[in-house]
């Protein structure tokens, strides 16, 4: 049980509360009937988010949207990542980042555009892909000779690289790591959870040995799995899927999985083993060690889609709940008082920011912010209150 979490209410300020329990169905636990139930009920529709119980997809949504992560765009089947979100995704890219570092891993970035007879060769990779592609056939008004695809994964390109950067035994094990957008045609939008772009990172590591390539693969298992856990506090179940669900052109593919409060499962972090001769793309000049002369490569890979499972696994009928080591903020000032006396109030509410992050005491991650907005109305005792 999470005994402190961080939420964001519908007014778009940060609150807090200690040791909430919540029932599988989403509704607060302990004695909740006649006139305390009523009440509960009717908070809920001040709020004004569906209930879960009611509609689980309309209440997703008006989180969303009522917690200011994400809106619609004007591009069919993409989101508009808002502040509060970008910065919930800074916080986990830089978390995950850093873990990736610890493990060796170095980052690069390979381009967006990848030539079409990449994808091609790889009758696998068109199966998976092809109804997904954005292609690019045009510069201005000229026709390319060769139109290139959006970026859907980057494994062809990464293969065609090697061929060049990597000859012997002695340059492994690789180990590399790209953070960027990745483009896969959605028709439904579902901000975080179904967009034509999303945001990711993929880890694709060169080994000599198949056994060494399998260890990588647990490795980077368990580290998603203790950043779910210890981090964004999602209980998950690590595994392999089946041959259905496996990663166009794999040989194997794991997961990491958890259950939403809907009852549906999401896939979080997939780990995934290609074949040797799919992990040899374009690989002529390698020298082995060994009899192997293709390396095995499993790419791993977090999306923005674990913003989505943190909302639908933390949040209830009131709105955002947030995990304090990963929220953006986990302190709000709140000046509570008359309008003749707010200047004075929010002076004060920032001395105590102030005062709080120099505490020696206070938790690397935490992050203090006064509210200053003079056009919300707040109901209370004249002075400061600090929610966290």
């Amino acid at each position: 049980m999470i005994k402190h979490r961080a939420r964001l209410g519908a007014v778009g300020y940060l609150t807090g509360y200690l040791g909430r329990h919540m029932t599988n169905d989403g509704k607060q636990g302990g004695n909740q009937s006649g006139k305390q139930g009523r009440g509960q009920d009717k908070k809920a529709q001040q709020y004004g988010v569906t209930p879960q119980s009611v509609d689980f997809n309309d209440w997703y949504n008006e989180v969303v949207r009522k917690a200011d992560l994400a809106d619609h765009s004007p591009v069919a089947g993409a989101m508009v990542v808002k502040p509060y979100g970008t910065a919930l995704w800074e916080r986990i890219q830089r978390d995950l980042d850093d873990r990736f570092k610890a493990d060796g891993h170095q980052n690069l970035l390979f381009p967006t555009l990848i030539p079409m007879d990449f994808i091609m060769k790889e009758a696998d990779h068109v199966e998976g892909f092809a109804p997904e592609l954005f292609t690019v056939s045009k510069i201005g008004t000229e026709e390319l000779a060769e139109p290139y695809v959006m970026r859907p994964t980057s494994e062809t390109i990464v293969g065609h690289m090697w061929s060049g950067w990597l000859n012997s035994y002695r340059d492994l094990p690789f180990l590399h790591n790209q953070w960027g957008s990745v483009f896969r045609a959605e028709l439904r939008t579902k901000p975080f959870l179904r967009t034509s772009e999303f945001f990711w990172q993929e880890g694709h590591t060169a080994h000599a040995t198949e056994e060494e390539a399998r260890a990588e693969v647990r490795q980077q298992l368990d580290v998603y799995h203790a950043f779910c856990r210890d981090v964004l506090a999602l209980p998950v179940v690590r595994g392999e899927k089946t041959a259905s669900e496996r990663f166009a052109g794999a040989e194997n593919t794991y997961s990491i999985e958890g259950m939403m409060r809907d009852g549906k499962a999401c896939n979080r972090e997939p780990v995934t083993t290609w074949a040797r001769t799919s992990a040899g793309l374009s690989m002529s000049s390698f020298r082995p060690k060994s009899s192997v002369r293709n390396m095995p490569t499993p790419p791993p890979g977090a999306s923005s889609r674990i913003i989505g499972a943190l909302i639908m696994t933390h949040g209830d009928d009131f709105g955002l709940i947030m995990p304090p080591n990963i929220a953006p903020i986990q302190v709000v000032i709140v000046p509570v008082g008359r309008k003749d006396d707010f200047a004075q109030m929010v002076a004060e509410g920032q001395q105590l920011a102030a005062e709080l992050r120099a505490q020696a005491s206070a938790p690397m991650w935490m992050t203090v912010r006064p509210d200053q907005r003079l056009q919300v109305q707040r109901l209370g005792a004249e002075g400061c209150a600090c929610a966290y």
